[in-house]
């Protein structure tokens, strides 16, 4: 793990990829951030050494670099998951690299169905705390203790400054947004009226297949992070309707100018 982090590193500081403030991890029908970045280098996925390959349609996947609001970012246009068959030590290795490469400041995205009825499709939830459903941690792996504390203190995983300033700037631009707990299970099927009841009785606000991984990492890493979901479809078990993904996608989508709008703001201030 080491020697290809040093190799990744190595390879994107050659390309460019130097000194960046801030890394950010594009989910699911949100890309058009990019269209805020003045982008200085961007390069293919599979063009870098070590980095799996997103297979998902709509997961463009590419490394971006540029500036957005007066800070270098660096940014995943598209991640990666476990239903794609990847470990979740290759899912989170992105994370690693940013940091190596310098990011002190952490930003996700991602889409999300609600399990908390009050949460509707089309808005925002601020991440308070998450559930790991995924059977598996980022962590166990032989070796990760040079990398890291290997018992990781989870008790605040999302940056209690940089929530207060997302629900801050959210006030002030008259975006509706909810805070809550995130579950992430496998997939990549969706969940089934029975398993929406469990979340609930688990007391999640939302699920979804990615996210948790990363911030894991980024705790091993002691790297500030914070997370957004949109909320793209409702997991009503009594009331649940068949969802497809490009509903979801294009759910997202007319959600996507809050969120580049919260993150637009947001990195001014950090």
């Amino acid at each position: 793990m080491i020697k290809k982090i040093q190799e990744t590193t190595e390879y994107l500081k050659e390309q460019g990829f130097a000194d960046p403030e801030i890394g950010i991890i594009l989910g699911t029908g949100l890309g058009r951030l990019l269209n805020e970045i003045e982008i200085e280098y961007e390069i293919d996925y599979k063009h870098i050494p070590n980095f799996p390959t997103a297979t998902v349609e709509f997961h463009k996947g590419k490394l971006i670099f540029g500036m957005l609001s007066g800070k270098k970012v660096i940014v995943m246009q598209g991640r990666f998951h476990m239903y794609e068959g990847y470990s979740i030590q290759e899912v989170t290795f992105p994370v690693r690299i940013m940091h190596q490469l310098g990011i002190t400041k952490l930003l996700v995205s991602n889409a999300s169905g609600s399990v908390n009825l009050k949460f509707k499709k089309g808005e925002l939830m601020l991440i308070d705390d998450h559930i790991n459903l995924l059977g598996d941690s980022p962590l166990a792996f032989k070796g990760v203790s040079q990398l890291g504390e290997r018992f990781v203190d989870m008790s605040a995983p999302y940056d209690t400054q940089m929530n207060n300033a997302f629900e801050e700037i959210a006030k002030k631009e008259g975006i509706r947004l909810h805070k809550g707990i995130y579950a992430a299970l496998l997939g990549p099927q969706l969940e089934t009226r029975a398993e929406y009841r469990m979340l609930q009785v688990l007391g999640a606000d939302a699920v979804g297949m990615s996210t948790v991984p990363e911030v894991i990492v980024a705790n091993h890493l002691e790297l500030p992070v914070s997370a957004i979901s949109v909320i793209t479809d409702e997991g009503d078990p009594d009331n649940l309707e068949p969802v497809n993904i490009d509903q979801i996608i294009a759910m997202a989508a007319k959600a996507e100018p809050n969120m580049i709008k919260l993150f637009k703001k947001i990195i001014k201030t950090i």
